[in-house]
């Protein structure tokens, strides 16, 4: 099978490069779109600022050719938050598969700290992303983020912080979590491996 994770300017790829690795898999890390366009899966995993990484995806175009994939894609993390209409931070439009805004945490009591930052439960599981859980069992996955993406039509997974929302989304051949399953153990390969199964 032939893996592809999209590079471009955003921290916290090669985290998922070695989960990979541990699956047995050998990914190919790359900007190129004809190598993209001929993978069977692509993840668009990364951490870091909105403006900066559509404005690096843009200049190469890369903006379109992750619009125009067919395969299975995962976005990860703010790879997730760029496959959304639009983020708030930096005032950003993004790439537009799902129709989201994606919005900053506001803190409503003294205890919440922003960054979110730790392990959240799962619940509301919609997708074969997410086939083998149990949910009278949550399954706990780790989260690193500022920003959020509201509950919407297009959620497949929810958790609480703050408030309720998308842990992860999915609309045809796109999937996404806010979390890092590359960091989340068990439940995490779990995850990858139905997303590489899909």
């Amino acid at each position: 099978m032939r893996v592809a994770i999209v590079k471009y300017n955003a921290g916290n790829i090669y985290s998922v490069v070695n989960a990979l690795h541990r699956m047995g898999i050998e990914p190919l890390l790359t900007d190129e779109a004809e190598e993209l366009l001929k993978a069977d899966k692509v993840l668009f995993p990364g951490q870091g600022e909105a403006r900066s990484a559509m404005q690096y995806l843009r200049e190469r175009r890369l903006d379109e050719v992750i619009r125009s994939l067919t395969q299975p894609v995962l976005g990860i993390c703010v790879g997730q938050q760029l496959l959304c209409r639009h983020s708030e931070e930096g005032d950003t439009p993004c790439i537009g598969i799902f129709d989201a805004e994606v919005k900053r945490f506001r803190p409503q009591h003294h205890e919440d700290k922003v960054p979110a930052m730790g392990w959240n439960a799962l619940y509301n599981l919609k997708s074969p992303l997410y086939a083998g859980f149990d949910e009278q069992q949550a399954p706990y996955v780790y989260f690193v983020h500022s920003y959020y993406v509201p509950v919407c039509s297009d959620t497949i997974a929810t958790t609480d912080y703050i408030l309720p929302y998308s842990a992860s989304l999915q609309k045809g051949n796109f999937y996404a979590c806010q979390f890092h399953p590359e960091k989340s153990g068990d439940v995490g390969a779990r995850i990858l491996k139905n997303f590489l199964d899909l």
